[in-house]
């Protein structure tokens, strides 16, 4: 049996089931003691007996369900319990149903003990509604769009005509093309027609890049995006047009001419120098991103620094964004062996009240995201990578480990096998809070890695149908490319777009949208081969079947009645009647 046919007889529908959506956590408590009720979806017959393991104060307790009801060939079997952890892991166990003993986890079922990596979680509390609904449009504020407002760059920048591209050099931060707020404004009309409801802006603060992460202050919008009255003219017009704005926030370092480090490098007795990890045994005398002199790192030790960031995060919320995006969000907090993050995560969200935040996490973040901070993070090792791998072009040389190591070519049940191991081991409700994303400023674009058409809209049908939020990184729709992060950041080409498809964005969007199984649904596999994944979102009212094929096979489906909801060459998706 090749890996591909193990990995497919793991995932048939004829296995018992449970993930975090509706169908299966009909109660989640919105405090600590209140009551989670849950549900198990088996064969009937599979098993005599179900209990749940669920830990409490680190210790493990069982709870038997009961028979919930049965119909159509399954049994679904039903426990209620009061979690009293932030975070609470559990997992099903089976027995008898000639079976034997097993565990149902994020994984799925295995006929053996388990260890508790990939438990299911539940973390009570509240989470932003909105987001689950949304389709995010990522902006890069100096290459997305201008007004034509004259200004005149900083002694830092260097001016490009906008139809040239980044140099991809040391210095292309510094590459100033000249986009700006308003112009962003004059083009929402854009933002509706590619189906979007959410805007991402990386930073907006002045800065010595035009990347801005290296803010020089955040209590000011930079004057080269228009200022302060910029920034509250297209939060009116967002509000008005019903767009959701999310800013950029670096809680792991400040740009070297911050106002605070500008402090604390002035006077060693001031309040900021706490701020800092100040060493003289370190090249430049403090600790930096990376060991970049621009980019000093924050020590989160200090009670001045959280309150200032506590009040930097909620007077740009109070002034209209939504929620934040978090750089660096892994890093923050961490130093040899010092390790808040987790804290700085949970203050984070206490000052956000309720609003959105997103972090940036480019590897494993599941012992990072376990409810209790972050809502969700940005997918890169659960999506964006198992899919490149799974479409990549063999034309595309990504060499994954600096080392002259070529990025792998997966099967579909590779590409399965990774996505579900990233939404094993985190509450659901992070999950359906993460960004799904094929590409972003800091990463090649996905037209480049794909190498096609096709192929692309192959990705975003997946991408707008897979549990979590879209995120489209401008340019996106216009079938931009670039090879590398910056060469990525190439100005929007409004006036001749290399390959419009604005259309199927606009339509995967809707339908997303509009579909309580996609924005709310579970997640069943119905077939996967080395080159089509079949798979069934399924909420409590609908029911919809996707099927993804990198060669546009056609497959036999299990479904009688189906109603057409998107057609591509290569990406269908059904409504079951």
């Amino acid at each position: 049996m090749t890996a591909a046919q193990e990995f497919e007889v793991a995932i048939d529908l004829d296995g018992p089931h449970h993930d975090g959506s509706e169908l299966y956590v009909l109660e989640r408590p919105d405090e600590l003691g209140g009551t989670a009720t849950l549900r198990l979806r088996t064969p009937t017959g599979a098993a005599d007996e179900v209990a749940l393991r669920y830990l409490r104060d680190g210790d493990p307790c069982i709870v038997r369900a009961a028979v919930d009801e049965e119909r159509d060939g399954e049994t679904w079997w039903r426990v209620s319990f009061q979690p009293t952890n932030p975070s609470t892991r559990y997992r099903w166990l089976l027995a008898g149903g000639g079976s034997g003993y097993g565990s149902v986890d994020g994984l799925g079922a295995v006929p053996r003990e388990v260890t508790g990596a990939d438990d299911f979680v539940i973390s009570p509390g509240a989470w932003p509604a909105w987001h689950r609904e949304a389709v995010v449009y990522e902006i890069y504020p100096d290459r997305f769009a201008t007004s034509g407002a004259a200004r005149r760059p900083p002694d830092w920048a260097v001016p490009r005509r906008w139809d040239e591209l980044p140099t991809g050099g040391r210095g292309s931060g510094q590459e100033w093309f000249g986009g700006d707020l308003a112009g962003i404004e004059q083009r929402l009309d854009h933002l509706e027609r590619v189906g979007a409801n959410a805007i991402y802006m990386t930073p907006f603060f002045p800065a010595t890049s035009t990347h801005r992460y290296d803010a020089t202050t955040f209590e000011t919008v930079d004057p080269l995006l228009g200022g302060d009255e910029a920034f509250a003219s297209l939060a009116r017009s967002c509000e008005r047009r019903g767009i959701r704005l999310i800013g950029d926030l670096t809680t792991n370092h400040v740009g070297y001419e911050h106002e605070w480090f500008l402090a604390a490098q002035a006077d060693e007795q001031a309040v900021e120098r706490g701020f800092f990890y100040f060493d003289e045994s370190l090249p430049h005398g403090y600790e930096a991103w990376y060991g970049v002199p621009s980019l000093p790192k924050l020590d989160w030790r200090s009670d001045e620094l959280r309150a200032r960031m506590r009040r930097v995060i909620g007077r740009w919320l109070d002034a209209g964004l939504d929620g934040w995006r978090i750089d660096v969000a892994n890093m923050t907090g961490r130093l040899g062996a010092i390790d808040l993050y987790h804290e700085v995560a949970r203050l984070t969200r206490a000052a956000a009240a309720g609003k959105l935040l997103v972090a940036e996490h480019m590897h494993d973040f599941r012992s990072d995201l376990d409810g209790t901070g972050w809502h969700g993070v940005m997918n890169y090792s659960g999506f964006q990578r198992p899919t490149w791998w799974w479409l990549r072009s063999p034309a595309w040389e990504d060499d994954i480990f600096a080392a002259g190591t070529r990025a792998p070519l997966y099967s579909g049940a590779e590409m399965v096998a990774v996505m579900r191991l990233f939404r094993a081991g985190v509450p659901w409700e992070c999950v359906a809070n993460s960004w799904v994303l094929l590409d972003s400023h800091d990463s090649p674009r996905f037209r480049t890695v794909c190498g096609s058409r096709e192929r692309q809209l192959l990705g975003v049908g997946l991408q707008f149908t897979t549990p979590g939020v879209p995120k489209i990184f401008m340019g996106d729709e216009f079938g931009m490319e670039g090879r590398w992060g910056e060469d990525a950041r190439r100005p929007m080409p409004w006036a001749s777009p290399p390959d419009d498809l604005t259309a199927d964005y606009r339509a995967l969007a809707t339908l997303r949208r509009s579909s309580a199984a996609l924005t709310r649904g579970g997640i069943r596999y119905v077939h996967v081969s080395d080159d089509t994944v079949a798979y069934v979102r399924e909420a409590r009212d609908e029911s919809v079947l996707c099927v993804a094929s990198r060669t546009a096979e056609r497959l036999p489906l299990p479904y009688h009645s189906l109603e057409p909801l998107y057609e591509s060459a290569l990406f269908n998706v059904w409504r079951i009647e």
